[in-house]
């Protein structure tokens, strides 16, 4: 299961957003911030305003900030309002279904227990728990010395992968 940009770049606005409390953040940084298009920045910006999640501000000294306390944002909720297609195989959508095997197979119920599954660990976690310092330990994607909380803004770019340097001897 691969979760499509849109969503990537939802959960980045609001990531930013939420590491950023204390003023409105602009399209503009976070496309340069994130390296993605002001355009589909724009249109991600909008869903969130429309969903009551974002606030934004037109003009000189406008730009974002989250309407709702992070801590109140369900990862899974932001998932499944950005998400189109959870149709994980052929068989989910009986319209279009044209396997032979449907009536024999049992895979269909493994794949869907698999998507509550993972819709419902999204649930358990918030926008304020994705953004919190965790030490390196905690899991994949973190850096040693924690999350990026009390990071300049400046600094929250995509790293760049690490070489090995470990000896082989």
């Amino acid at each position: 299961m691969r979760l499509t940009d849109y969503t990537d770049y939802t959960l980045r606005v609001l990531m930013f957003c939420a590491l950023n409390p204390n003023r409105s953040v602009t399209i503009a940084e976070l496309a340069e911030s994130h390296a993605v298009s002001k355009n589909h920045l724009m249109k991600v910006v909008n869903d969130l305003a429309r969903q009551g999640i974002l606030q934004t501000t037109r003009g000189r000294g406008g730009g974002l900030r989250l309407l709702k306390p992070a801590a109140d944002i369900r990862i899974g909720d932001v998932v499944r309002q950005t998400e189109t297609d959870f149709r994980l195989v052929e068989c989910f959508d009986s319209g279009h279904n044209t396997c032979t095997l449907t009536n024999q197979c049992q895979l269909k119920q493994v794949f869907w227990t698999a998507k509550q599954n993972f819709l419902a660990e999204l649930d358990k976690v918030t926008l304020a728990d994705v953004t919190r310092a965790r030490p390196a330990s905690q899991g994949p994607g973190h850096a040693a010395g924690g999350g990026v909380k009390g990071v300049p803004v400046s600094a929250i770019k995509r790293a760049a992968p690490r070489k090995s340097t470990t000896n082989s001897h």
